[in-house]
């Protein structure tokens, strides 16, 4: 999840959704996969009034999907399994969870997030993949 200002500020592995993990995964930078990812959401947000983007990026066998908010925050997603319904499905449920997140009068913008997002988004990524 990353800030209109292209800062992450949250992340999150699902390895339990992978049913074998290959070698190339382990040397692969995924931050690196995403943040090059960025230019292609930028371009793609300016021609579409959908949030969600599909599959916006490709290397190797990985997939890179993006879901961009009304205010900019993009949510972003590397994948290695085509699973277009999944992946749009467990976009617009973290966007509930964001949303709710930011409705909390108690949550500060720049604080760290909270434990109670991270558990949920997790169940999100078991749920949907």
């Amino acid at each position: 999840l990353g800030a209109p200002k292209k800062k992450p500020i949250y992340q999150a592995e699902f390895p339990e959704a992978r049913s074998q993990r290959r070698e190339d995964t382990l040397h692969l930078n995924q931050l690196t996969v995403i943040h090059a990812a960025l230019d292609m959401v930028d371009e793609l947000v300016w021609g579409t009034q959908a949030m969600y983007l599909k599959q916006v990026d490709r290397f190797n066998d990985f997939y890179v999907s993006a879901f961009v908010t009304a205010s900019h925050a993009r949510f972003m997603l590397l994948h290695d399994a085509r699973n277009e319904d999944g992946v749009k499905q467990f976009f617009t449920d973290a966007y509930e969870a964001y949303v709710r997140l930011l409705m909390n009068p108690f949550f500060d913008s720049g604080a760290k997030v909270p434990a109670s997002f991270d558990q949920r988004i997790r169940l999100l990524g078991k749920k949907h993949f």
